[in-house]
């Protein structure tokens, strides 16, 4: 009967300890992605607004006449 018990509390203390190291990564992981969200991230310029685009077209246009 004592050897059931050691059995079943090695396991518990087995399955606990593989779900906390599965918290412990993900936690590591999350965190290095979001060290590297800087650096791996695109500035991208905003796109131009329509009456930009219309005050280009018709400078085109002018010059173009």
């Amino acid at each position: 009967m004592e050897t059931f018990i050691q059995f079943a509390a090695i396991l518990v203390v087995t399955v606990v300890a593989l779900f906390s190291a599965l918290a412990l990564q993900a936690l590591l992981l999350r965190g290095v992605f979001a060290l590297m969200q800087p650096a791996t991230a695109r500035r991208r310029l905003a796109a131009p607004s329509i009456e930009h685009g219309v005050a280009m077209a018709a400078r085109a246009f002018a010059k173009a006449r």
